[in-house]
Order: C-alpha cells, then sequence, then structure tokens
C-alpha cells in the first residue's frame, strides 16, 4: 500500500528494522543505490530477522532510475529537518512514498529542491535536537499513514 525510498543508507540495522517494517505493514522498500553495505551483511539480517525473502524490495541504480520506475511522482514525500509541514498535516493516499535521506547527512539539496514544499515533511521534534532514528521515522510515517485509512489489512 505505502512505500519506503531509502536514498543511499548508510547503516544496515536500520535498513533491516525497515524491512521488517515493510513486511509486517504490507509497504515495499526501495533502496537507492550506492548502499554503503551489501544485502547479505550479518547486521542487516540479524536486524531484519530473516524478513530479507520475504520483503517487497526494489533496488534502483540511482535516484533518477528510481524515478524513472514510477508511475507518477507527484506522491514522494520527502522527510527532512528542512520540511515545511508536519507529517500529521497531510492525507496520505495509497501508493504514497516516503523518500529518507542517509543517516548521516540527510536528502541532498538536488533531490530536495526537486520537490514542491507541500512534499518536504518534518516530524515534529525539540528545537535544539537534530534528528530521529532513521527506522523509527519510518515507523511513524508508515503508520500515520495505515492510521488515517484505518489499517487495512492489518490485525
Amino acid at each position: 500500500m505505502f512505500h519506503i525510498a531509502l536514498f543511499e543508507p548508510e547503516i544496515p540495522p536500520n535498513t533491516g528494522n525497515i524491512m521488517r517494517l515493510c513486511v509486517n505493514t504490507n509497504s515495499s522498500l526501495h533502496l537507492i543505490h550506492p548502499l554503503s553495505f551489501s544485502l547479505d551483511e550479518k547486521r542487516l539480517r540479524r536486524a531484519g530477522m530473516d524478513y530479507r525473502d520475504i520483503a517487497v524490495i526494489q533496488e534502483h541504480e540511482n535516484y533518477k532510475a528510481f524515478l524513472n520506475s514510477l508511475d507518477v511522482v507527484d506522491n514522494i514525500y520527502a522527510l527532512t529537518i528542512k520540511g515545511t509541514r508536519s507529517h500529521a498535516q497531510i492525507d496520505y493516499k495509497k501508493d504514497d512514498i516516503f523518500l529518507f535521506g542517509p543517516e548521516s547527512r540527510g536528502l541532498p539539496d538536488e533531490v530536495l529542491d526537486s520537490l514542491d514544499d507541500d512534499h518536504k515533511v518534518r516530524i515534529p521534534i525539540m528545537p535544539n535536537s537534530r534528528s530521529l532514528n532513521l527506522s523509527n521515522t519510518a515507523a511513524i510515517m508508515v503508520y500515520e499513514a495505515l492510521r488515517q485509512h484505518d489499517y487495512p489489512s492489518l490485525g
């Protein structure tokens, strides 16, 4: 139903946790290369608890290839501390995509500049805080979208 896209992820356990999240919420995962690790890495498998084999994962050579794989591109929501809207202010639709940047630096300006301000989303945190953990942020986003749709297919 919903999609999580990780742009150049760096930390295997975060990606493994997000794989597990996707399996348990009927979401799909898009991995935008280059990755800073191998998908066979032990730390990723441990965090994903063997969900790697049943997760719906699409790999993309780069951001342009990711965009080219989509039917529409106006349903991408980039998660960024530069976001102008809170994650709770948006009415999410089926097949919306939540785009996350690398853990150490976030999404690059060229990606953010390609989206209008309404598609730059933030999760409110304390003013002097830098960010939340990537896998926690992905869970917050997916569950907010699922809540808006009354948790379809989830028990």
